[in-house]
């Protein structure tokens, strides 16, 4: 009895999650309500409730479904600054941003998350990589390369996939490369 109770305990927060981030990405934070989630999830409220307390401390929770900087830092020194380019380029050239993303630029104008996303972009980019740049300054150098990687999705979100007229991926991967280059140099 007990495993069936976790299993669909499970399945309603996984249902209410996936619920929220539909809603968050068409929608933004604003516009969506606990009982929009609460029906578009099929669960009761008081659960949503139980589960993530707030509507933002479940905002935060669909952050965190984004997880970190996925691979892009697991590269040697002299491989990170086209590897964060060649981030950097799939993303403006992606048909799919990904909800969450989507619910990120759609919401980052409410007040009410402004901490929320920057201790996310803190710990998903900013941090990690100032963490694997050394010498001087190296919250600095991440700082000016995490700007360049979040205004990548403000770009997206405002012309669209593929925002840039590129003369292609390579071209544009080896002129991001140098910019990133002298962002991470010391």
């Amino acid at each position: 009895m007990d495993e069936i109770r976790h299993r669909d305990r499970e399945g309603t927060r996984c249902r209410i999650l996936d619920a929220a981030r539909r809603l968050f990405a068409e929608l933004g934070y604003d516009q969506v309500t606990m009982r929009l989630i609460s029906a578009e999830a099929g669960a009761n409220i008081a659960l949503i409730n139980r589960y993530f307390g707030t509507k933002r401390e479940l905002f935060a929770e669909v952050l965190a479904m984004q997880g970190r900087f996925p691979g892009v830092l697991e590269v040697s020194d002299e491989e990170l600054p086209r590897r964060l380019a060649e981030y950097v380029a799939d993303r403006l050239g992606s048909d799919e941003g990904g909800p969450v993303l989507a619910a990120l630029s759609r919401s980052s104008a409410s007040p009410e998350l402004s901490e929320i996303i920057k201790a996310r972009v803190s710990s998903a980019i900013l941090e990690p990589l100032a963490a694997r740049l050394s010498g001087p300054d190296a919250t600095f150098r991440a700082t000016v390369a995490t700007s360049l990687i979040t205004g990548t999705g403000t770009l997206r979100q405002l012309y669209g996939p593929g925002a840039l007229d590129s003369p292609g991926r390579d071209v544009l991967v080896r002129r991001l490369t140098r910019i990133f280059e002298a962002c991470l140099e010391v």
